[in-house]
């Protein structure tokens, strides 16, 4: 019996789509079902970075950082227009120390107990070192060691801060980074579903028996093979929608950022660490806010909506006090945003120490089920690989195709994008510098498709507030499966920062229209 879909994937998270992109790139038939918008929950919640995870070197977690650190420039070479190199300042202090549980903690209190947890500057060098070469740089320029009393980068920063490393990581558009992988896989013939939730799976008769519902109304589909990539959703999936036993689970752990007024005018970040041993960073955001996460903590309850607590928020603002000069405080808090990360339950005794790596689980009892737990963002493209190539030899499929592959509006060099901007103002006299900025870092080559044949602003239709108008929210619908005002202004792009409530509804209400 011939089934509808080769692949069907439970799950719009960036593991989903990009599986989905990868899947429908070798010539499958593929179907993938988000119960609400793409990248709503974990994969919109992110600090935002492709990087290796400089503090995953402290659990000796080499492969992962290796693989993380290779896949960032394979990321920045298809998609420099939501994602795009950035430098970090890590301030250095003889009074840095290791958490106490990581390995290199217990190994250095070993043969070196004198030191009581703090982190030596030649360790941290190290760390650096290993970080520069592990993934064979060849775009991001390597570390270098920065003098605080005469940089601008060490202005913001209280006076005992003399030092600094700054080295390379990159900045993405996580939720642009979902729904880019979306678009390209239904380009090539994956079919989206969005707010359709899946609520029964079932092998029947060598396949899997999938039932959807969506505003009210059910759908049967039949796949030769389903991919469970819910998530923190990902047990409840197993055992609720396929109802199956699974030994295998994800530790929830919550991740909360604060966004506050601009704190430091340079376009670099800080990478400060605590005397806790645990770390944050701060993020230069949206042009005039500061980013600053994450925290970790356990998050039980599922059916509870992360947010940043009041402790949370306090506890941010005095670890990024302990490093500027003036004093961060709830006052300076703009916004906040927190997603549950499904980490794989290795067993480790904190959620700091739970691996970031993943773990593909394949059930063969019958039709596949491929169970996705864990994962992060930098690792997405290799994971859909990996998925892809347990699948394969059961259902046939293509050759891996997505490394040198360009989403939506990425078909430019990285070193190019000023140019972009200027070649927009230029066609486009009537955008300031940083409404075509803006465009660029959302749609890159394709911002001029938004624009058509304007020749000034109200050729644009009705404008909304913040540079955002009638041309751009229809693009937003008919391409980037937008329905509401949130869709746009808190994910496709984060003009919610600056969009008043009364035009937040106005934008509601003609979507709704």
């Amino acid at each position: 019996m011939s089934a509808d879909f080769d692949v069907f994937i439970i799950g719009g998270g960036i593991n989903g789509c990009g599986i989905a992109r990868d899947a429908a790139g070798r010539g499958l038939k593929v179907g993938l079902a988000e119960m609400n918008d793409l990248g709503s929950a974990t994969s919109s919640a992110s600090t935002k970075l492709f990087h290796g995870g400089l503090r995953y070197l402290e659990f000796f977690e080499f492969g992962l950082v290796r693989k993380a650190l290779v896949e960032r420039e394979v990321l920045l070479r298809n998609m420099p227009h939501i994602s795009w190199p950035m430098r970090f300042v890590l301030p250095y202090h003889k009074d840095m120390r290791f958490e106490n549980d990581t390995p290199t903690s217990k190994l250095l209190s070993t043969v070196m107990p004198w030191m009581k947890g703090r982190r030596p500057a030649w360790l941290i060098r190290l760390g650096l070192f290993l970080y520069d070469n592990l993934g064979g740089r060849k775009i991001l320029p390597g570390t270098k060691t920065v003098d605080l009393s005469t940089s601008d980068t060490g202005k913001p920063l209280k006076g005992k801060f003399q030092r600094a490393y700054e080295y390379s990581d990159c900045w993405v558009e996580d939720a642009r980074l979902v729904v880019l992988n979306a678009r390209d896989a239904e380009a090539r013939g994956a079919t989206i579903m969005t707010r359709t939730k899946v609520i029964s799976a079932a092998r029947v008769d060598g396949q899997w028996e999938i039932v959807t519902e969506h505003d009210g109304v059910q759908q049967t589909y039949t796949t030769r093979s389903l991919v469970n990539a819910g998530g923190p959703w990902v047990e409840n999936i197993v055992r609720d929608v396929a109802r199956l036993n699974t030994s295998e689970g994800v530790r929830l752990v919550r991740g909360s950022h604060i966004v506050t007024k601009k704190l430091f005018d340079h376009d670099k970040s800080y990478f400060f660490q605590g005397e806790d041993g645990r770390i944050i960073f701060a993020i230069p955001y949206e042009m005039d806010f500061t980013l600053i996460g994450t925290t970790d903590a356990e998050h039980e309850n599922l059916s509870e909506k992360p947010y940043a607590t009041d402790a949370e928020q306090d506890y941010l603002c005095a670890f990024a006090s302990q490093y500027f000069e003036k004093p961060v405080t709830r006052d300076d808090v703009v916004w906040t945003y927190s997603g549950v990360r499904p980490l794989y339950d290795d067993g480790a005794k904190s959620a700091t120490a739970a691996t970031r790596d993943y773990v593909l689980s394949l059930d063969e009892n019958g039709a596949p089920l491929l169970n996705i737990f864990g994962g992060k963002i930098t690792t997405y493209r290799k994971l859909a690989e990996n998925a892809l190539k347990k699948l394969i030899p059961l259902i046939g499929g293509g050759d891996p195709w997505t490394a040198d592959a360009a989403l939506p509006g990425g078909d430019f060099k990285v070193k190019d994008r000023d140019k972009l901007v200027a070649d927009l103002m230029s066609d486009y006299p009537f955008l300031t510098d940083r409404w075509a900025l803006r465009l660029i870092k959302a749609y890159g080559t394709e911002a001029r498709a938004i624009l058509g044949e304007a020749s000034a602003a109200k050729d644009l239709g009705q404008d909304f507030g913040a540079t955002l108008t009638e041309a751009e929210v229809k693009w937003l619908m008919a391409r980037e499966y937008a329905r509401t005002a949130e869709d746009i202004v808190w994910r496709r792009s984060k003009l919610g920062l600056r969009l008043t409530p009364e035009q937040v509804a106005g934008l509601d209400a003609f979507m709704a229209s």
